[in-house]
């Protein structure tokens, strides 16, 4: 073997090994990314009182959190640990989208919801129905004095617009209309909006806080934090109240009753309303959507896709119509 051809050779086997080595190294390092992740959502019912990620003095549990929190006065939500999330450093440079959501507890209660938010995991196609989950807590009840009437929503931990999940019941809980439409919207809302124009990443956790074994969540406290512009575009850290205005309500179980007259207390085991209650609602014939009468929609729906009708909702899922993400009927 001439010369040339042996350091052609050595020169071959050099670059093989170099291209081995190189894979294996970024396969370690992405193991690392994911391993990190998947032990922050592991611990992530432990929650930082202050931004030092190193010091397990700060480490607390849920009701440390909600020992904290003020009483409900009307404000939707306050913030928390001003407004810096807790996610630790290398938390904060992955640029990889992920969802993760815990298992149910032996309560059937939500836990942790832990996403990073992007346009590779928002959804293509429209919002399903979510009726068939019962999240913990739930009851179906109405009130005058509550928009779109329902006291509750069943409401997505990480919005749907945010990551496409929907009837998934470990995305779901039983949380007030006030909650829903009042505090989490705008924040997801904010996120939904900074991604769809910037093309990046938007860290985002939604923990669900429950005083003891209650089955309706006191609050949710949400995390959230841009990625490659290192929270100039989204930063925030708030808890969102799970009430509503003029409604006292027993967590424990999920039961009512209006604050004015507090011996009206609603009995479950005797007036629940059930699924095959009667309504009205209108139906756009066009998007196949059902709303309720008192929906921003409808205003805006054309006259000849505009139908009132009387009946279940069940049926009315049943016809193909799908509810309004706006009034969730």
């Amino acid at each position: 073997m001439t010369l040339m051809k042996r350091k052609n050779i050595y020169i071959w086997i050099l670059l093989v090994c170099s291209f081995v080595l190189l894979c294996h190294g970024c396969a370690e390092h992405n193991n690392e990314n994911y391993t990190g992740v998947q032990d922050v959502v592991s611990s992530s019912t432990e929650v930082l009182t202050e931004s030092d990620e190193t010091n397990d003095d700060y480490m607390v549990d849920s009701a440390d959190i909600l020992s904290i929190i003020p009483e409900f006065s009307g404000d939707a939500y306050i913030v928390i640990n001003n407004n810096t999330p807790y996610f630790t450093s290398e938390e904060k440079e992955c640029k990889s989208a992920f969802e993760i959501y815990s298992d149910l507890d032996e309560l059937g209660r939500c836990g942790v919801a832990y996403a990073n938010i992007c346009r590779e995991i928002m959804p293509t196609e429209e919002r399903g129905a979510i009726g068939q989950i019962k999240p913990s807590g739930w009851q179906l009840v109405k009130y005058d004095i509550v928009d779109g009437k329902y006291l509750y929503n069943r409401c997505h931990l990480i919005g749907y617009q945010l990551a496409g999940e929907n009837a998934n019941e470990k995305n779901l809980i039983t949380g007030t209309r006030f909650l829903n439409v009042s505090g989490m919207l705008s924040f997801e809302n904010m996120v939904y909006d900074y991604v769809k124009e910037t093309e990046k990443h938007v860290l985002y956790r939604v923990t669900p806080l429950y005083n003891e074994n209650n089955l309706v969540a006191t609050g949710i406290l949400i995390e959230a934090y841009s990625v490659e512009d290192e929270g100039a575009g989204i930063c925030f850290n708030v808890f969102i109240y799970n009430s509503q205005p003029g409604i006292e309500i027993d967590y424990a179980t999920g039961n009512s009753w209006l604050v004015e007259d507090e011996t009206d207390f609603v009995d479950r085991n005797t007036t629940l309303p059930t699924e095959d209650t009667i309504d009205k609602y209108v139906l756009n014939t066009n998007t196949k959507k059902f709303h309720l009468s008192t929906c921003d929609s409808v205003s805006e729906m054309k006259e000849k896709n505009k139908k009132e009708v009387e009946g279940t909702r069940e049926d009315i899922i049943k016809d193909g119509y799908s509810p309004c993400g706006r009034c969730n009927p």
